[in-house]
């Protein structure tokens, strides 16, 4: 497992062009959480306990710009991923439907990418027409 891709979004911040792997996705989602939970927790360490009736407050305001800034790098690997299974960036706008949303995007960003060449771009496994077909 290449723990670069980890922080591949992060070096292709706002680049919506090409394909992800599913790699790239997932490291850099569990990457992104870990330092989320640290910070909120140093959050309550530093600032105190969160005031309930303040959301931005307290344990999860330093967590609340981490979200913030990896904003855009999570949209983009978003884009990407969904670009490897063949799939127009907009299908994140499914998200906006409850419950349902949600479950459709983990499905495609579970599942695996198109092989070959598709038209967002070559296959990031390297997968050529002689290597899918054999």
């Amino acid at each position: 497992m290449d723990f670069n891709l980890m922080f591949a979004p992060l070096r292709k911040y706002a680049d919506f062009n090409g394909r992800a792997r599913r790699s790239e996705y997932w490291l850099f989602w569990l990457f992104s959480t870990v330092v989320s939970l640290i910070l909120t927790f140093l959050g309550g360490l530093i600032f105190g306990a969160a005031d309930p009736s303040n959301p931005f407050g307290g344990a999860n305001l330093l967590s609340v710009i981490w979200s913030l800034g990896i904003l855009i790098p999570s949209l983009a690997v978003g884009v990407r991923r969904l670009h490897d299974t063949d799939r127009s960036g907009w299908w994140l706008l499914i998200i906006l439907v409850p419950l349902i949303g949600i479950i459709v995007l983990i499905i495609f960003f579970v599942l695996d990418g198109t092989p070959g060449t598709n038209k967002f771009g070559p296959d990031p496994k390297g997968r050529g027409p002689a290597e899918v077909f054999s």
